[in-house]
């Protein structure tokens, strides 16, 4: 007959076998935190990956979105947001969490092609229909009677891009002094400053506030997708090539049982098919063909580049964003 309690034993096993079997493949959650305009972007890059993931392993994945201002998104992170990987608006941002929480070695960037920034970006204008204030370049910014909508760069790493590329239109005017004094009139014309890029877009398109938007590329093309009939986007004479990276968090992923997915999410980005979708969403690909698609819309203009116009982001954070730096000198709220 047999020991009635080994019977019971396999009897279990082979029901919950059974069970397993019943209940499917494990679903396996990944965090993905990312900056204010990338909502649009990585869900459709997360289904992408989440299909092909299954099909080459069968797990099924819930890859979750995390956005905001990136430097507030940053900090999040450092005070124990439990991200598998993070999709920022500057490196500046990635090395603060490597420095702080020690998530990610300081050496992240070499990690991946191209500095780990698989897609590119820049500062354009976005204006209402016919631009009926005749917005055409930087000095246009400072005009009287030209309301100016940007975010605040002590949150938003969209705002220190639009800064900088500002602040390197000032510098062709004669050097540190009259760069300086062109961001003390630019700002005096921003009536509110938003937490993040997502948050200036609503102030400019929805509340109907300013006469331009300094706007990421991307976001004034998705601003036309929506409410394409009110708008129209101008570029500037030059503005500043922004390098949003991306990064796997180390102690994260090890801690979650998530680093061979994080990696080959990170990597898929890469991809042609995920290059693909950073040019439908208005970014910038690294991928050649895919670059060559999306030329005609893209528009090259001349960027000056964090490390030539500024020296990194380390000097251009402590010299511009720290407490007391040249931000909070120039910037008096109204």
């Amino acid at each position: 007959m047999g020991d009635p309690t080994r019977r019971g034993v396999v009897a279990a096993a082979g029901l919950l076998a059974a069970g397993a079997a019943w209940a499917g493949p494990r679903t396996i959650s990944l965090l993905n935190v990312s900056y204010d305009p990338t909502r649009e972007l990585y869900k459709e890059i997360n289904a992408a990956f989440a299909r092909y993931w299954k099909g080459k392993t069968g797990e099924v994945l819930d890859i979750r979105q995390s956005h905001g201002g990136s430097g507030k998104q940053a900090r999040a992170v450092i005070d124990g947001l439990q991200a598998d990987v993070v999709t920022l608006a500057l490196a500046g941002d990635i090395d603060e969490i490597a420095a702080r929480a020690h998530l990610l070695p300081t050496s992240w960037q070499s990690r991946l092609p191209y500095n780990s920034t698989p897609y590119t970006s820049t500062i354009v204008f976005l204006v209402r229909k016919g631009n009926p204030k005749a917005i055409r370049d930087w000095p246009d910014l400072v005009k009287p009677g030209v309301g100016v909508i940007t975010p605040n760069p002590k949150t938003s790493g969209g705002a220190r891009w639009a800064y900088l590329a500002a602040y390197a239109h000032g510098l062709s005017l004669g050097g540190a002094g009259p760069a300086k004094a062109y961001m003390a009139r630019l700002f005096h014309n921003v009536p509110v400053l938003g937490a993040g890029a997502r948050d200036a877009t609503t102030t400019f398109a929805q509340r109907r506030i300013g006469d331009v938007l300094l706007s990421w590329e991307n976001e004034a093309y998705l601003t036309l997708d929506e409410f394409g009939p009110h708008f129209d986007i101008v570029y500037p004479s030059s503005s500043i090539l922004a390098e949003p990276p991306v990064a796997l968090l180390d102690k994260n992923v090890d801690r979650h049982g998530t680093r061979l997915i994080a990696t080959g999410y990170l990597n898929f980005l890469y991809s042609p098919l995920a290059q693909e979708i950073v040019g439908k969403h208005h970014y910038r690909p690294r991928n050649p063909a895919a670059a060559a698609k999306y030329a005609a819309a893209l528009k090259p203009i001349p960027m000056v580049t964090i490390d030539q116009a500024f020296g990194g982001w380390k000097k251009a954070t402590a010299v511009h964003f720290a407490e007391g730096g040249l931000f909070d000198q120039i910037y008096r709220p109204a």
